[in-house]
This record gives C-alpha cells, sequence and structure tokens, in this order.
C-alpha cells in the first residue's frame, strides 16, 4: 500500500475526460498514489493520442525507479498498434506489474511472448471494481498469494451460464484474453506459444456466427489444439440470432468439447461486473469438473 502506479491510455481514450480525476480517486481509494502519464487526456480520433504518444508514456513508466505498477485506464482499440513501439529491453530489465483488460489484451500477450514476467487482467482504472474482483487483484496484487479462484458466477445472468464440457485438472501458464484481440494476433510475432497453456477466453458484443469463425481461426491456426485446457468466460451482449437460435454455449460446445483437455464455460471472466482479476502468464492448476482455478505462483515479490 501507498505505491506509486502510472495510469496509462494504451487504447481509446475516456468518453468523458474529465472523468481522469474521478479514476485517479479511484486508484487513491486502493491505496495507492496515482501518476498521469504525460499523454493522458490526449485525443486522436478514436484513439488516446498518437500511437508514438501511448506508447512512450509506457516506456516512461518502465524507465522510472518510482513506478511500482501500470494501470489503464480503458480500452476500446489501439494497443496492438504500438506493440513495436515498445522498448522491450526496458521493459524485461524492469519488471512491474500491467493491470487491464479488453483491449489490454494485446499488451498481456505481447508482454507474455516479449517480457517474459506475469501481468494482471483486471478491471480496468476507469472501470468497476466490486468485491469478487477487488478481493482477487488484492490476493494476487497485495499480498503476493496464490489464491484459489471460484470461476462459477453467483450474481447476474451469465451468457453462457457455467458449465463443465470436459472434466479434468490440468496445470500450465495462463494465457488469453479477449478473444476479438487475440484471434487478430494469430500468426503475428506477439502471440506466444500456446503449447501446455490454460487458455481463457472472453468477448463482448459479438453474435455467435462472429465468436465461431474467430474460435474457427483459433482451430485451424493450430493454436486452439496446443491448448492443455480452456476457460471460456462470458460474452456479454451475445445473444443468438433469433433467426438461428445458435448460442455462444452452442459454439463453444461444438470447438472445445472434442479437444480432450478439461474445458469450462461460463466463467466469471469478462465484462460483467464482478469479474475476477486473472494472474496472465502465471502457472495455474484448472480443475474443470470443480470449477476452480489455482494460482501456483506469486507475480509479485
Amino acid at each position: 500500500m501507498g505505491d506509486t502506479v502510472g495510469l496509462v491510455e494504451p487504447a481509446s481514450p475516456l468518453d468523458d475526460p474529465s472523468r481522469i480525476d474521478e479514476v485517479a480517486a479511484t486508484v487513491r481509494a486502493m491505496g495507492l498514489v496515482p501518476r498521469l502519464g504525460s499523454n493522458v487526456g490526449a485525443v486522436e480520433g478514436y484513439l488516446a493520442g498518437t500511437d508514438e504518444q501511448r506508447a512512450a508514456d509506457i516506456n516512461a513508466m518502465y524507465a522510472d525507479p518510482a513506478i511500482r505498477a501500470l494501470l489503464a485506464v480503458r480500452g476500446g482499440w489501439g494497443s496492438a498498434r504500438i506493440l513495436p513501439l515498445l522498448d522491450w529491453d526496458l521493459i524485461r530489465a524492469r519488471p512491474k506489474l500491467l493491470i487491464g483488460f479488453s483491449d489490454i489484451t494485446a499488451l498481456h500477450l505481447g508482454f507474455a511472448e516479449r517480457a517474459g514476467f506475469p501481468t494482471l487482467h483486471a478491471p480496468n482504472a476507469g472501470g468497476r471494481w466490486p468485491a469478487d474482483s477487488w478481493n482477487s487483484f488484492w490476493w494476487l496484487a497485495f499480498a503476493g498469494a496464490g489464491p484459489v479462484l471460484e470461476l462459477r458466477r453467483h450474481t447476474g445472468w451469465p451468457d453462457p451460464a457455467f458449465a463443465v464440457l470436459t472434466p479434468g485438472v490440468v496445470e500450465g501458464p495462463l494465457l488469453g484474453g479477449n478473444l476479438s484481440v487475440l484471434s487478430a494476433l494469430v500468426g503475428t510475432p506477439w502471440m506466444p506459444d500456446m503449447t501446455g497453456a490454460v487458455l481463457f477466453l472472453e468477448d463482448v458484443g459479438e453474435a455467435p456466427y462472429r465468436v465461431d469463425r474467430m474460435m474457427s481461426q483459433l482451430a485451424l491456426s493450430g493454436m486452439l489444439g496446443k491448448a492443455a485446457g480452456v476457460v471460456f468466460g462470458q460474452c456479454t451482449n451475445c445473444s443468438p440470432d433469433d433467426a438461428d437460435g445458435v448460442s455462444v454455449a452452442d459454439v463453444m460446445r461444438h470447438h472445445l468439447g472434442s479437444l480432450g483437455v478439461p474445458a469450462c464455460i461460463g466463467a466469471n471472466i469478462g465484462h460483467v461486473a464482478g469479474q475476477l482479476s486473472l494472474p496472465s502468464g502465471a502457472r495455474v492448476r484448472l480443475d474443470a469438473g470443480a470449477g476452480t482455478l489455482a494460482v501456483l505462483e506469486a507475480i509479485v515479490a
């Protein structure tokens, strides 16, 4: 507690730039001291400044020894564009938690491939931090512990509902994030090797046929078949077309049911209130039948 953390905007700006004071207040309520990146508040079309500005803020935060972690203000789009502009030698030499989700998936995957240390797939600084999100974040980021996370959602109306497709227990590095962002990195040098990984996925605002298309891309590329286990979370606002009635759960049963590895769907991951904070890149144990994810290593010293 009391650490200084950097607020950065790797992707899109806040819809209301005046909310940055509110975001900073949220960070202070966590017991942390926020420091805004020099270019936070910049706008370049649908991006939070130019690619060079957004990358410069991240590089500057890793160069500053006073900064202990980086929190993305929001997602949107644009993180993938700055991957070639990041100073990977500097980042590798100064391990610090990068925190965020949604479009920040591009950075989580890039860090897994190029930096070699875990990051934290958790709500963005400008988002909501209900109990499930905060408690899992606290254990991982503050306590440096390896909690056992309950994947089932206990509130709201999840889509899909939690279901075990293939029971079993498996260990491996936890990798994944937003399906749309992840699938767009397939075939690029920023995608880590998924061999033996526990793959987690989620999405928002995608029709089931588009989810099917992206999952087909993962399968046809060979990436899906390399995973040791798969957890699909929530697909918020991904309702089926009334004309066909195919659901995201149907799509997942098709792609995951025959993989022969532990798999479950409907986990408390994604664009939902109370999403779990997850240690991207850390070693975990998935018990698909029990619906639990045990974190096997601390992600902070």
